[in-house]
């Protein structure tokens, strides 16, 4: 508004005139100067007003602070004061405590002390009676010592002479009561279990059957003509050299029509050799480097169907978690036979026995089951060590984590370590049933005369034996003694004698029974 007044004025000085101008002009300027400074006044204060308030809300604030800040520092102080007073509390305690345990110390100090001196007194009259003792000792001996002299004096004996003849008529006794007692405990035995045992290895037996398999060391590849013979020969023998070096299998061409013959004792070797010149035969193609790439092939193959036979063996006998190495040497057994029998199959035999026979005992089946599969893994072995197969296969199986039990099954099923769990005697009956089996095994002759021959010279070793016959495929040992030199009682005891040795030196299937003949003739002449 003053503005719009002051370009009146302004307007109208410059239209009226010089002084009148002026004047209105002054006026109005100090009109204006005077708002300015009533306005300036207003907002000082209003300034002035906004500073107190602001120092007096600071002035609050702080005071605020500080009353929050005293409190806290009480609050402190008390809680300090208050577990000062619960430490002061559990000292009191603890020094009662300790003042109690001080006094039951005192008192069981001087129960000790009593008890000390009661074993003292004790001691001092134990000492008296062992010294009354020995005192009775000396007297007792000096009395036995003439009492000696006496009985020496009467009978003619020294008292060492009186002693030896005393024991050993009194070892002989002895043996011979033993024996005895022996044969009594043995018969009642037999009479209590021989029937169960029976009963269980009879229906083992019956539940489990297997096909028998012939052990060669020979395999027999027939062909179609004997055109093919000089393509396998090649020229100079190059190709059989190349086959035979490459499988590790002899190759013998001879005049037997229609057949080649590959010798080897390796079976799996004789089977890559067989199945490698199958190929070459069908394919045609026969020189060095195409045998040599057929028969690494043929390797291969023959490696993945050993893990796959092991891997299905395991699986139809329900085992599970064996190690892929263990599962191989199981595929391998395939290729293996023992005395005519399959190594596979007379472990399968074996397994599937022993879990029956653990089932009707009570035992576990799975672990007597395992245990009869892998019995036999020390005869496949990758290496040849100079260790027996029973051995062999306990390393093998401790090697591959199997559980002490299952390990000492297996090295104990010929006698090799001593059984420490039922397993082991199951599967060592189980392994005999299955090979002694008939039509299971067969023995060859020269093997089987030197096992009859042994058997009569161990028994004709013992004094007083004058023949010995070996019956029955060397199943019973018929012993004939003079009866000059050996009385009744010690017929029992070279029986017993002989069947144990027999038992600790040789080797042989099933049992021996030993027959010990006594017979007094008296022999006349009529003239």
């Amino acid at each position: 508004m003053s503005t719009t007044l002051f370009i009146i004025i302004s307007v109208t000085a410059l239209a009226g005139g010089g002084a009148l101008g002026w004047f209105i002009t002054h006026m109005a300027i100090k009109g204006r100067v005077a708002n300015t400074l009533k306005k300036a006044e207003e907002d000082a204060e209003t300034l002035k007003r906004n500073k107190m308030l602001e120092a007096k809300e600071k002035f609050l604030n702080l005071k605020a602070d500080f009353e929050k800040e005293v409190a806290e520092r009480n609050a402190k102080v008390q809680e300090s004061e208050s577990r000062a007073k619960q430490t002061e509390s559990r000292l009191q305690q603890r020094e009662q405590s300790i003042n109690q345990r001080q006094n039951e110390l005192n008192q069981r100090q001087g129960e000790l002390q009593r008890r000390q001196n009661e074993v003292d007194a004790i001691k001092e009259n134990l000492d008296k009676q062992l010294q009354l003792v020995d005192e009775k000792k000396q007297e007792l001996e000096k009395l036995h010592f003439q009492a000696t002299e006496k009985l020496a004096t009467i009978s003619g004996l020294s008292a060492e002479q009186a002693k030896a003849q005393l024991i050993e008529n009194i070892k002989d006794e002895a043996k011979t009561e033993a024996m005895a007692y022996v044969n009594e405990m043995m018969e009642e035995a037999k009479m209590t279990a021989n029937k169960e045992a029976k009963r269980i290895i009879v229906q083992t037996i019956q539940r489990v059957a297997t096909e028998t398999a012939i052990e060669n060391s020979v395999t027999v590849f027939n062909l179609e003509s004997d055109e093919v013979k000089g393509r396998i020969i090649g020229r100079e023998g190059r190709n059989i050299r190349a086959l035979e070096a490459a499988t590790g299998v002899e190759i013998i061409v001879d005049d037997t029509p229609d057949a080649i013959v590959l010798s080897g004792f390796d079976p799996v070797r004789r089977e890559i050799a067989r199945l490698a010149l199958h190929q070459l035969v069908v394919d045609g193609r026969i020189h060095p480097a195409r045998i040599e790439e057929v028969v690494a092939k043929t390797r291969k193959q023959v490696e993945e169907e050993i893990a796959e036979v092991g891997k299905r063996t395991a699986i139809d006998l329900g085992i599970h978690g064996l190690h892929p190495d263990l599962i191989r040497l199981v595929g391998k057994m395939k290729y293996r036979s023992s005395y005519g029998q399959n190594l596979l199959q007379h472990a399968r035999e074996t397994a599937n026995l022993c879990a029956v026979m653990a089932a009707e005992l009570g035992l576990n089946p799975q672990k007597a089951k395992r245990a009869g599969l892998l019995h036999d893994i020390g005869k496949v072995p990758d290496d040849q060590p100079e260790l027996p197969h029973a051995i062999l296969g306990m390393n093998l199986a401790e090697k591959y984590k199997e559980k002490p039990d299952i390990c000492n099954a297996i090295g104990a099923h010929h006698d090799e370590v001593e059984m420490q769990t039922l397993i082991a005697p199951i599967v060592q009956i189980c392994d005999a049933i299955s090979g002694a089996r008939p039509g299971a095994r067969r023995e060859i002759v020269e093997a089987y005369i030197k096992r009859l021959n042994d058997l009569e010279k161990l028994a004709l070793s013992y004094p007083g034996v004058v023949k010995t016959y070996a019956i029955q495929a060397g199943r019973e040992l018929r012993v004939i003694v003079g009866a000059d030199r050996v009385d009744d009682k010690a017929v029992e005891t070279l029986s017993y004698d002989i069947a144990k040795k027999i038992q600790d030196e040789m080797t042989y299937p099933g049992q021996v029974k030993i027959t010990v003949i006594r017979e007094t003739r008296a022999v006349s002449y009529a003239k």
